[in-house]
């Protein structure tokens, strides 16, 4: 088994703690929110295993990469560069970028915005979403939890000014409870829909019953505790603060389409479907050239986590049709 190592790394505008392993093709892991390159462990060492230079960043703001003090620092066009900066960096001219929740965002925007780059694309859990020209992301949210009448979504809760301080005040405690509540285990009724009652905080509508998932063993946990109580939450929740920003700021990519080969992997049971469900279903129409669109049964939102061996194998499959390795046979596959 290849164990994946740590180092830290200079780009261009930010200084990345990456975690990796194995040598080839290279293939980046871009995590979530809340999560670390860690999330993505089972992945690299798989991919390695393969024959792939499997790459996962502690991205902008996050764990023992650099963390800006600016809001206005935190931006797509900052995360699409500090992607392609770490392509370079490691010796690369493209890479196939992966990515998770908000790192699926970022990974999508990264083949739009720079296919030259990258070769292709994979999103977990949050599909691809074309800029729309009626008006700001807070807006349009505001607009579906009125249509919802279940409360804020809760990234408009994000968009407060002292939104991180909750969590800030107990990361271990708010960590606990949005993995739990966003994880496929959890029984339905207990399980976050994305909206938040009015008087009511995100961490408070979760229930003081939340207890780790499955897959989360203590020691896995304490590494993000750890990493978020010396990091702590201001810089990603920045990310969300700066989604009208971002609308400003990318009407160059207004009905662009992705080209490359792209896939796309989801729970069941994923809470992001309760308001993302529509941007899944048209998906085809903006990923021309997908190459599989696939819900495994009862899984979360953890979904790289919650099922390792399905998400790996899933990869593997895709990245033989878009990046063989000349000399290692994946599973199911020939070079």
């Amino acid at each position: 088994m290849i164990v994946p190592t740590t180092r830290l790394i200079q780009t261009d505008g930010l200084r990345q703690r990456i975690l990796e392993g194995g040598e080839g093709p290279l293939v980046l892991l871009l995590h979530g929110f809340p999560e670390l390159a860690v999330s993505w462990s089972a992945q690299i060492e798989a991919l390695a295993a393969a024959g792939y230079h499997a790459v996962a960043p502690d991205m902008r703001g996050y764990g023992g990469t650099e963390r800006p003090d600016r809001r206005e620092d935190h931006t797509i066009l900052h995360l699409v560069g500090d992607v392609v900066d770490l392509v370079r960096a490691l010796s690369a001219e493209s890479a196939v970028v992966v990515g998770h929740d908000w790192g699926a965002a970022v990974a999508w925007q990264c083949a739009l915005m720079r296919p030259d780059a990258v070769t292709a694309v994979a999103g977990l859990s949050v599909p691809f979403q074309p800029r729309v020209a009626s008006g700001p992301p807070t807006e349009i949210m505001a607009a579906l939890s009125a249509r919802a009448g279940a409360g804020d979504l809760y990234i408009s809760r994000f968009q407060a000014d002292d939104a991180h301080a909750e969590m800030d005040a107990d990361p271990a405690t708010a960590l606990r409870k949005m993995f739990w509540a966003y994880d496929g285990a959890t029984a339905p009724a207990d399980q976050s829909t994305g909206f938040i009652a009015t008087a009511t905080s995100m961490l408070g509508g979760i229930g003081e019953q939340a207890t780790l998932p499955p897959w989360m063993s203590e020691s896995h946990f304490a590494d993000y505790v750890a990493a978020f109580t010396r990091s702590g939450f201001r810089g990603p929740l920045d990310w969300y603060r700066c989604l009208d920003l971002n609308w400003s700021l990318t009407a160059f990519l207004q009905g662009r389409r992705i080209d490359q080969p792209s896939l796309f992997i989801t729970g069941a049971r994923d809470p992001v479907r309760h308001y993302a469900g529509r941007h899944e279903k048209r998906q085809h129409q903006w990923l021309t050239d997908l190459r599989g669109h696939h819900v495994l049964g009862d899984a979360g939102h953890w979904i790289q986590q919650e099922r390792a061996e399905d998400v790996s194998r899933l990869l593997l499959d895709f990245l033989a049709e878009v990046a063989p390795h000349p000399s290692i046979e994946t599973p199911g596959h020939r070079s």
